[in-house]
């Protein structure tokens, strides 16, 4: 029963999520290259981006610990299955590097005193954070 909560609830936050990723870094490049100031939309935006794949952190660690992987499973058996080795151990590995790209770029862009860095900044770390998530989500499972 927690095991299906926390599944569905993982899998859906996940749209939520994808979407204000998207949503933030489109908006990132789009001020950036068209060197608009920096108002409290953008904030809000890259604000909720990195709150939402926080959420959908927690929520992958918790799935990961009810999944019963291991308890199932030798590490030598997920390591030689690709489609188990893909779940278990690169999607969580590639989350947690786009989610680090996430926070250092929204933590560095609150330093900057000028718009132009502050989108530089979001537009970079945002854009391989979008792109890190659409390589690891496992698109066949998802759906």
């Amino acid at each position: 029963m927690f095991y299906d909560i926390i599944k569905f609830l993982h899998s859906y936050w996940a749209y939520i999520t994808l979407f204000a990723l998207a949503a933030a870094t489109i908006n990132a490049l789009v001020k950036f290259f068209g060197n608009k100031e920096f108002a409290p939309i953008d904030f809000r935006l890259s604000l909720f981006a990195l709150i939402a794949t926080h959420t959908q952190l927690l929520l992958g660690i918790i799935f990961f610990a009810v999944s019963g992987y291991f308890s199932e499973n030798s590490m030598g058996e997920i390591m030689k299955t690709p489609a188990l080795r893909r779940i278990v151990i690169e999607h969580p590995f590639g989350m947690v590097l786009a989610i680090a790209a996430l926070t250092i770029g929204y933590s560095k862009h609150k330093k900057k005193l000028t718009s132009h860095p502050k989108f530089k900044i979001l537009a970079i770390t945002y854009t391989i954070a979008l792109v890190i998530v659409l390589k690891m989500i496992p698109w066949g499972t998802w759906f």
